[in-house]
């Protein structure tokens, strides 16, 4: 046996559960938490639930299941795939696990930030005004780059205590680490999830933060937007085309029922961020009663919603929230830690297929050279950057990336070739003419008008500073792919990728 083929042994499940809870693990993250709940309520509550259910069904089903049959076909790489396919395609098989890795990146800063409030939950170490304590005095917050001068130890302390964790997981064999470590994180993630949701419904006004939530608005349902947002966040929830999905499928075993899984993985995901949303606008309901604000006043999302409006809320708790609020930072900190450790399997995967290193040594070099470059996001500069660089990524890069990657798959692999494999091995359902339907013509037409519309967005909001950011984030990434690209590979098997379809 060569020393490639040892490798390889390496990087695989050792069993379906640990492939199901790795990939819940991936989607389940910070937004789930943060993003889904204002998204549901600001695109008509419950009449949400219409344009939402059409996107799992046409787009996170169909678009996972592509994903996953190409990933098993080849057990490779999918830089290592694409390349397969194509060889004048590779250029798209380093494009989106390098995109991945800057994710995995500036992940870190707000994993950093979380791991912070874990310990200030504990004495509300935030103090009266949780706004001016996280804008001021923990990031220090300023829109000029020469905030990047400005370091702050102790976010650096706690991004690099991620960082090791990171390490300590990443660096083993597939299923010693990362297998192991999903069987307990996200387990762990649903129990104090549903701790949390369950006292959150017994406070005082949490029926009053429900109602806001789902008291549907029927008239939206004929507005673009809401379709968009929900494509969307179907796109954002079940990390649709980045490459993560397709690398956990290429590390499975010969028998996996890929479609069945792409059902579980999908309902357990939805059934989390809904059921996060109930406990997000209990409290809400709580806080408004107990301030007299109106609900509408206290909504937002993304890190204001966690390092702010939750921490208000534990400071009108009393003695319950040294209880509840250590409950609740830890829950953002495994969900953060679960959807970061699959960020950067794609190209540790890509790097070890392309130039023959052993998973420790490429998982090592790469947390290594990301938690040097996460250390921007530790200044005063850091929260700024850090939201340019979100936009860029996942507004512009990513979604472009899914678009070519439905036409690789769907028309240059073609991908009815799936068919035989996937449908004798499913226990559910069986792919048909509709499946081909959706993939080849549907989602690539879809995601290029959620392209338009992020790429419209961005124009219209963004700063000559924030334009600035996007186009050195661009650079960046284009160069760092062209350099992964044309560099030679080091692997005898790199050309080799066999069809098992």
């Amino acid at each position: 046996m060569g020393k490639w083929e040892i490798m390889a042994d390496k990087n695989e499940w050792g069993s379906n559960l640990s492939f199901i809870l790795a990939m819940i693990g991936s989607a389940v993250g910070l937004g789930n938490i943060w993003r889904y709940p204002y998204v549901l309520y600001s695109n008509g509550g419950g009449a949400f639930y219409i344009p939402y259910l059409v996107a799992i069904l046409i787009m996170g089903v169909p678009f996972l299941i592509l994903e996953y049959g190409v990933g098993y076909n080849y057990k490779s790489s999918f830089a290592k795939a694409v390349r397969k396919i194509n060889s004048k395609c590779e250029y798209l098989g380093w494009f989106l696990p390098v995109a991945v890795f800057m994710i995995m990146i500036y992940y870190s800063a707000i994993l950093g930030w979380d791991g912070i409030y874990i310990i200030l939950s504990f004495f509300k170490g935030w103090g009266a005004d949780p706004n001016v304590f996280f804008s001021t005095n923990l990031l220090q917050s300023t829109e000029s780059y020469m905030g990047l001068a400005n370091f702050i130890p102790v976010i650096a302390i706690s991004m690099i205590v991620g960082w090791v964790i990171i390490w300590f997981i990443s660096h083993r064999d597939l299923e010693s680490g990362l297998g192991k470590v999903s069987k307990v994180l996200v387990p762990a993630l649903f129990i104090i999830m549903v701790i949390i949701v369950g006292f959150s419904l017994t406070l005082p006004g949490a029926s009053i933060g429900l109602e806001e939530l789902f008291n549907p608005d029927w008239s939206l349902l004929g507005n673009f937007e809401i379709w968009m947002a929900a494509f969307g966040q179907i796109i954002f929830s079940l990390s649709l085309g980045m490459s993560i999905a397709f690398t956990y499928a290429s590390y499975t075993k010969k028998d996996a029922d890929l479609i069945t899984n792409t059902l579980s993985i999908a309902f357990a995901n939805c059934a989390f961020e809904n059921f996060a949303a109930l406990g997000v606008f209990s409290i809400l309901g709580y806080m408004s009663l107990q301030s007299g604000t109106a609900v509408a006043d206290l909504v937002t999302q993304g890190t204001g919603l966690v390092f702010v409006v939750y921490p208000t809320v534990f400071n009108i708790l009393g003695d319950l929230a040294v209880i509840l609020g250590p409950l609740f930072f830890i829950t953002v900190y495994l969900a953060g830690l679960t959807s970061i450790l699959s960020t950067i399997e794609p190209l540790s995967f890509s790097i070890q297929n392309k130039f023959g290193l052993s998973r420790k040594k490429t998982m090592t070099l790469l947390i290594i050279v990301g938690a040097l470059l996460s250390m921007m996001y530790a200044t005063a500069f850091g929260g700024y950057l850090l939201g340019v660089v979100d936009t860029f990524v996942n507004q512009i890069a990513i979604l472009i990336a899914v678009v070519a990657e439905c036409i690789v798959f769907s028309w240059i692999f073609n991908a009815e070739k799936l068919f035989g494999f996937l449908n004798q091995r499913s226990k559910t359902i069986k792919l048909g003419k509709w499946w081909l339907i959706v993939v080849k013509y549907i989602l690539p037409i879809l995601v290029t008008v959620i392209w338009i519309g992020g790429m419209i967005d961005v124009m219209d909001t963004c700063t000559f500073e924030q334009l600035i950011f996007t186009i050195i984030s661009a650079a960046v990434l284009l160069v760092a792919t062209l350099v992964f690209t044309i560099l030679p590979a080091k692997n005898k098997d790199w050309d080799n990728a066999e069809d098992r379809v």
